[in-house]
């Protein structure tokens, strides 16, 4: 079966798959429901038949705001069948950004999660003419529900069904398929336009890095707004696995060795929280138990790809039959592997996790590259590198520029910007090549490593360039720091902002018999900042004399998308925490007396 637009792979399932009981599923009331193909397909054209009777026609808008679930992706297939736009939207954004976003795309309809962003959302959708409904998700009596318009098209079917077969037969490739805004770290949100053909352009090539098997169990907890997970799920639709929306990011663990999941995808921070509770749960044994437990931890972080080293590897079968096992069974026992993006993977967690027998694979991309680019895999051999982001995808095009940017060419690169033909121009050049802002290099003539980001390097006083994520990321793997933010534009010395690891910090005071208040007491301690001092003392060995961090301040809150500090995909919003922290940071240059 042909594949032009993204509710083609929808047919192809119900095609190839169709006895198969369990396309989604989501847990209601203690319960999995299960949607099987046939009910997803239906339910899918009940909601094109829908917006058909309500007058939408092709090129209007809808936006969704929720969690993951089973009708994300019915609202996501049902438009697309309809050639709806379907703008997804963060529910953890601010007031101004929803306002922002909703009134530059111009959607007639938004659907939510539940009762409590109906609400919060209400009195600014009444403010925008082109709102014409609000409905929610889970079913209330204080709001119009999603299945009275589920209700509406199976009434309106007879009506509406050839009407929606020639719509079908008029949505071309490189029509929109979705308005997917950026997160905003610099600015307000871009509308990325991205087409049925960029999806499935990343699909293809993502199909020939991995094998997926339909008898698969995929645990999708990333939001389905992000369009890594959104690319990643249409994946799923196109190998034709079950896909089992976690309940919440509490469940993960739970959900996991219930449901045997045989992958997904995640971002590293998530990987750095696992591997840090496993290793609090190891410094607290006892005896040999311990011994063993760090004899294992260490002899994975020697861990390399292919190693034929037997000793090592008589090694590594017994620590994984001691220890590594455990570390599977936590999560589900069944995993064939990992997907990681989104941010930089620390080299360690890599081989770490290789080593217990769960491999990670870090890839690489953008909203804007829909969004792979690319991606270590095992399906051949030699096609994986701990500290890169792996190969290119075989049908995308990808260069280093003079100064170092990455530079990207294929059909998964977006439309163009939303209303916003200058930015588009100032970011795809005459040949079509799309400049990413991301530094990186190629080492062994095949794997794509990226140093940081353009608009984030900064020179310092005295002319030297200083890449900060790699500084951050050196500092995030130590157990005591959970975010920072690296400093020094045009200043004599490199500083940072450090949001301790709070958890972990709160069980060393304990240890230690530290006593405090509150987090801002905390922090006070002469011994808490001598502790610090050790981290960053160990931390600057493995750095360059310009590089090394010469001042750092702890900050009390934790920084989150919530407070405003990080973005939804939990990447720092360097402009809102220097405004934040602006006193701190003046003091620690001397521009105000400490």
């Amino acid at each position: 079966m042909e594949l032009n637009r993204t509710f083609d792979l929808l047919a192809l399932y119900k095609q190839k798959w169709p006895e198969k009981e369990d396309a989604l599923a989501s847990r209601q009331k203690g319960v999995w429901r299960k949607y099987s193909i046939e009910e997803y397909a239906n339910t899918a054209s009940y909601f094109s038949y829908a917006l058909l009777a309500t007058g939408f026609q092709k090129g209007d808008k809808i936006a969704t705001i929720t969690n993951n679930r089973p009708e994300w992706n019915i609202t996501d297939m049902g438009a697309s069948q309809a050639g709806v736009i379907h703008v997804p939207i963060y529910p953890t954004i601010s007031d101004e950004e929803f306002n922002y976003i909703l009134s530059h795309s111009g959607v007639r309809m938004l659907i939510v999660s539940d009762l409590g962003i109906y609400k919060k959302l209400k009195s600014i959708c009444e403010k925008l003419p082109s709102i014409e409904n609000i409905y929610t998700f889970n079913e209330t009596d204080q709001a119009p529900g999603f299945g009275e318009l589920i209700k509406l098209g199976r009434e309106k079917e007879t009506d509406f069904k050839e009407r929606l077969e020639k719509v079908k037969e008029s949505i071309l490739p490189d029509d929109t398929l979705s308005i997917t805004y950026t997160s905003g770290t610099t600015g307000k949100p871009k509308g990325v336009m991205l087409t049925h053909r960029n999806f499935l352009e990343n699909i293809w090539g993502c199909s020939q890095c991995f094998t997926l098997e339909p008898h698969y169990r995929v645990l999708s907890f990333l939001p389905l707004c992000h369009v890594f997970e959104r690319m990643v799920n249409y994946f799923y639709h196109y190998a034709g696995v079950s896909i089992y929306y976690a309940e919440n990011m509490g469940t993960i663990a739970d959900n996991l060795k219930e449901l045997k999941i045989d992958l997904f995808v995640t971002v590293p921070r998530l990987m750095e929280r696992v591997y840090d509770k496993i290793i609090s749960k190891g410094k607290g044994l006892k005896g040999l138990k311990k011994q063993l437990f760090f004899w294992a931890v260490n002899l994975g972080l020697k861990y390399e790809v292919n190693t034929t080293n037997r000793w090592y590897l008589f090694r590594l079968k017994l620590a994984r039959r001691l220890i590594f096992r455990k570390w599977q069974e936590a999560l589900g026992g069944n995993l064939k592997f990992i997907i990681a993006g989104g941010a930089s993977l620390q080299v360690r967690l890599a081989r770490i996790f290789w080593a217990a027998g769960i491999p990670v694979l870090e890839g690489y991309g953008l909203t804007e590259t829909s969004p792979v680019v690319s991606v270590n895999f095992f399906e051949r051999p030699g096609n994986v590198k701990f500290g890169t982001v792996g190969p290119v995808l075989p049908n995308v095009e990808a260069k280093i520029a003079e100064d170092g940017e990455i530079l990207v060419r294929g059909d998964n690169v977006m439309k163009g910007y939303y209303k916003d033909p200058e930015q588009t121009a100032a970011v795809i050049d005459e040949k079509g090549g799309f400049h990413t802002g991301d530094i990186g290099v190629f080492e062994e003539g095949k794997f794509l490593k990226i140093t940081d980001r353009k608009k984030e390097m900064f020179k310092t006083s005295s002319g030297r360039y200083i890449a900060p994520q790699l500084i951050e990321n050196k500092l995030k793997e130590s157990l005591f720091i959970e975010q920072a933010m690296v400093v020094g534009e045009n200043e004599k010395f490199v500083s940072a902002l450090i949001s301790p690891h709070f958890e972990f910090l709160h069980n060393w005071c304990f240890l230690h018999n530290i006593h405090y208040r509150d987090n801002e007491e905390l922090l006070k301690i002469p011994e808490v900042t001598e502790r610090y001092q050790r981290e960053i003392n160990e931390i600057n060995k493995s750095l360059g004399q310009t590089e090394q961090i010469k001042r750092f301040r702890l900050v009390h809150e934790e920084w989150a998308p919530e407070t405003g500090e990080l973005s939804p995909t939990l990447k720092l919003r360097r402009h809102v925490i220097y405004e934040k922290h602006k006193e701190i940071l003046d003091k620690i240059y001397g521009y105000k007396e400490k």
